[in-house]
């Protein structure tokens, strides 16, 4: 019985065409973000294991796919399986996410880089997902980083860059979701939590999207966090009847804020609006970014017309710290990549003339490759193809490919002004 020959479950084919369109909207991402003054780096696809387990990637720690030791004795492989930790046969592992290897690249290379450094990263990662519409287990990340800059200005140039590119690639009306932990953190103390509750009061809160409010007020209750507090987020809940406050500023993220929240905080969060076009921002005192690394801003984008957020970052302090030994300020943004390009319009600016060469057997590979060199010198995109019975099925999947004209080549052409050239 024969077995369908398809991909590993998660990970993906392109064919040509998906395959330039994903390159095209790469190209203005990369134009786009070194235009705002980032510099593009490439870090290996694998890390050392005790890295990528060492408490810096959150959740994705658990989603990683690891790579076995070469050469492993029975002895180390019966020890692994008496203790039940599988992991002990590892000393590699695939990276599932940027934001780690950047962390070890900055502290590898910090004498050679500027004292404030603007990184690009557009590579694939991988993570051990349950594969379903919209998750891959294989899938592009397009990070951009500022590392060295402790004040506002790293957000305000990583929004800017972001909204530009958004805008470059033809995305319009994305709006960037805007929150800072320090916020959450202090929201939780005006309700009661106590700060040990506190990481898992924000699991569920990130929930809010997927549970409803009485869904998290429900699942706080089941894990037992302290009543009194669950009742007053419960309030609050019922309180604030929207997530939109606007327009940005401190009025805003005041009256989306329980009393007693740090002023001087809100103050600081809302000067953002001074480097920042105020209308693209929008306060949302529920957003948490489940990562645990983030330290202060955090941000999403979104778009009216999907309920699902189009990319996410902020700021992780306290990551380089666990190499250098001493704290780096961070800053990051990662456009959601495989999401963004699904919903791109076909492009066909990038092609300037695509020519397809039909020949007939009489045609002789020397004459093909002449006419074909003076084309691609002129710098039209030239494929040779033999002519089949079914030219339409040809120049239709030509087409798809980006070819935008065809010409038959017989015995008798010899120069490319004798070539009959068609629009498909």
């Amino acid at each position: 019985m024969a077995h369908a020959i398809t991909p590993p479950r998660g990970m993906r084919d392109f064919l040509p065409a998906e395959k330039a369109a994903r390159e095209r909207a790469l190209g203005i991402i990369r134009r786009s973000y070194t235009t705002h003054g980032f510099d593009e780096i490439e870090t290996p696809v694998m890390e050392d294991i005790e890295r990528l387990h060492s408490g810096l990637g959150g959740d994705n720690e658990k989603l990683s796919f690891s790579v076995l030791k070469r050469a492993i004795p029975t002895a180390a492989i019966e020890a692994a399986a008496a203790a039940d930790d599988a992991q002990q046969l590892a000393d590699l592992g695939l990276r599932f996410d940027l934001t780690v290897p950047l962390a070890r690249f900055y502290a590898s290379h910090r004498a050679e880089l500027p004292a404030v450094f603007r990184a690009i990263q557009i590579a694939p990662v991988w993570r051990a997902e349950r594969p379903q519409k919209g998750r891959y287990r294989q899938f592009v990340q397009c990070d951009i980083d500022i590392i060295g800059e402790p004040t506002l200005l790293a957000e305000s140039e990583i929004i800017t860059a972001t909204l530009a590119t958004l805008d470059a690639l033809g995305l319009e009306n994305c709006t960037i979701r805007i929150n800072d932990r320090r916020l959450l953190t202090a929201m939780l103390e005006v309700f009661g939590f106590a700060a040990a509750e506190h990481p898992q009061v924000l699991i569920t809160v990130d929930k809010l999207d997927k549970i409803g409010q009485d869904g998290v007020v429900a699942e706080l209750r089941e894990r037992a966090a302290t009543p009194a507090a669950v009742d007053a987020l419960d309030a609050f809940f019922h309180r604030i009847q929207t997530r939109e406050f606007n327009p940005f500023g401190v009025r805003a993220i005041t009256k989306a804020l329980p009393p007693g929240v740090d002023e001087a905080l809100i103050a600081e969060l809302a000067s953002l609006a001074d480097s920042v076009d105020p209308s693209k921002l929008q306060f949302d005192p529920f957003l948490v970014r489940g990562m645990g690394y983030y330290t202060g801003t955090i941000f999403e984008i979104a778009h009216p017309d999907f309920a699902f957020s189009l990319g996410g970052g902020g700021r992780y302090d306290g990551m380089i710290g666990r190499f250098l030994g001493t704290d780096v300020a961070a800053c990051g943004f990662s456009i959601g990549f495989e999401r963004i390009v699904d919903l791109l319009q076909a492009d066909d600016a990038g092609v300037t003339d695509a020519l397809l060469l039909l020949h007939d057997s009489e045609a002789s590979a020397a004459q093909l490759v002449g006419l074909k060199t003076q084309l691609v010198a002129a710098g039209t995109r030239v494929r040779l193809e033999r002519r089949t019975k079914n030219t339409k099925a040809q120049l239709d999947r030509a087409a798809t490919g980006g070819y935008t004209s065809f010409a038959f080549v017989g015995a008798e052409t010899h120069s490319v002004d004798d070539l009959d050239v068609k629009a498909i």
